[in-house]
């Protein structure tokens, strides 16, 4: 099968990031500039600053009709690969990962990931408090339409501003990331059972109710306990009145040699009433 990546025209694209480059430059202490390819663009961001801990953000945008990845991409695709370890004065950098949205993957599989744009705020834990702290990123990501394509970047970003101008956009992607939960829990999207029967998995969600269709724009995604896993994406087996939803998924894709038998499986979901992450060991 022979694949056509079509032609565009990246002059609206151009423009628009040339506006944000104009714009940026007042207040260059807060954001990097845009590192540009054909059909993306990336930059760091900082928030403000007190303490030891900072609030920081990498920046995506994406030509219309293009995607990059989640975390765990699903069917196919490739997660972001960020290194940080050329910083300065950095302890730790933790990313904390946006909800992400379920689109096909032109082969008859799922992937997640973003399209449009996205803002990965990352938690960052500075050695010393009293010292500058300068966030150097090696980014290397995929961007996907019929074809995928590898972006590499390199960045980085001082961390200055006692009152960063970024910390309204930092807040408002620290809001679509999955808040933690456990099963149970009194949410208004929840996780209420996760049991097995031999090699399947099954998740009863309790989300919303919808009368007209309970449990729509629901998604529930699974994640193992290291990348080597490579778990189905669960599939929605039935509906039930009161919100009640109840996915499956079976235990393929474990890696050679790993137990299933108490193995901690991480789940999210997401939709209207929110984003929820669960840990939970396989019984």
């Amino acid at each position: 099968m022979t694949l056509i990546v079509p032609v565009r025209s990246a002059s609206g694209f151009a423009l628009a990031m040339a506006a944000s480059l104009l714009s940026g430059q007042a207040r260059a202490q807060d954001s990097s500039p845009w590192i540009r390819d054909t059909y993306s663009a990336v930059r760091l961001i900082a928030g403000s600053r007190s303490g030891n801990v900072l609030l920081g953000g990498i920046g995506f945008q994406l030509e219309p009709g293009w995607k990059t990845y989640w975390r765990t991409p699903g069917d196919s695709g490739v997660p972001p690969r960020i290194d940080f370890s050329k910083s300065e004065n950095v302890d730790t950098v933790t990313i904390l990962w946006p909800a992400p949205a379920k689109f096909a993957d032109g082969a008859g599989g799922t992937s997640f990931g973003y399209q449009k744009q996205v803002l990965l705020p990352l938690r960052i834990v500075a050695k010393s408090p009293d010292k500058p702290v300068t966030l150097r990123a090696s980014i290397n990501y995929a961007v996907c339409e019929k074809l995928c394509i590898p972006v590499e970047a390199e960045t980085e970003l001082a961390f200055r501003s006692v009152a960063s101008t970024e910390d309204s956009a930092i807040s408002a992607a620290l809001d679509t990331v999955p808040k933690p939960a456990k099963i149970g829990d009194a949410t208004p999207l929840s996780i209420r059972d996760v049991h097995r029967e031999d090699k399947r998995v099954l998740v009863d969600v309790v989300a919303p109710d919808d009368k007209t269709t309970p449990g729509k724009g629901v998604d529930l995604f699974v994640e193992g306990p290291t990348a080597e896993w490579a778990l189905p994406v669960p599939k929605l087996i039935k509906r039930e009145s009161g919100g009640v939803l109840h996915f499956a998924f079976d235990l393929d894709g474990v890696p050679p040699g790993a137990s299933v038998d108490g193995a901690p499986l991480k789940l999210t979901v997401a939709g209207p009433g929110g984003a929820y992450e669960v840990t939970t060991k396989l019984q």
